[in-house]
């Protein structure tokens, strides 16, 4: 069972043109920054409600944000829901058939325990399982 959605994940070409959107066009608080430098980006959470919109810059063009803003440019990146055990989440979903990218979690931003489904057993859509 998912819990929620945690945040919708927004892939941006410069990250302080789209705060000046989220934060300043249309008042979404903001957190602060954090760089994740495994995943090669830097990225700001704005709560709404329940959830959060998370912004991604790619730090490095060959990182997986980056190859994305190439590919499709800028825009809906992931969908993330909140899990409260994700290591046996992941389990139940290999056990049904769903593509992992990865098997088991790793570091996400705020110190969240993350892992992605491959979009080809999403319908297209990158979905990420997310446990704080």
């Amino acid at each position: 069972m998912f819990d929620k959605i945690d945040h919708i994940g927004i892939a941006v070409g410069d990250l302080e043109k789209a705060l000046s959107f989220y934060r300043d066009q249309i008042g979404l608080v903001f957190n602060g920054i954090e760089e994740i430098d495994e995943q090669k980006v830097r990225v700001a959470f704005l709560p709404v409600g329940e959830s959060e919109i998370e912004l991604l810059e790619s730090t490095d063009p060959a990182g997986p944000v980056g190859k994305f803003i190439e590919k499709k440019g800028e825009g809906v990146h992931h969908l993330a829901f909140r899990v409260s055990d994700i290591e046996d989440k992941l389990e139940q979903l290999k056990e049904q058939g769903v593509a992992l990218i990865d098997e088991k979690p790793r570091y996400g931003a705020g110190g969240a325990k993350i892992a992605f489904l491959h979009p080809k057993s999403t319908g297209g859509v990158l979905v990420e399982l997310c446990e704080r």
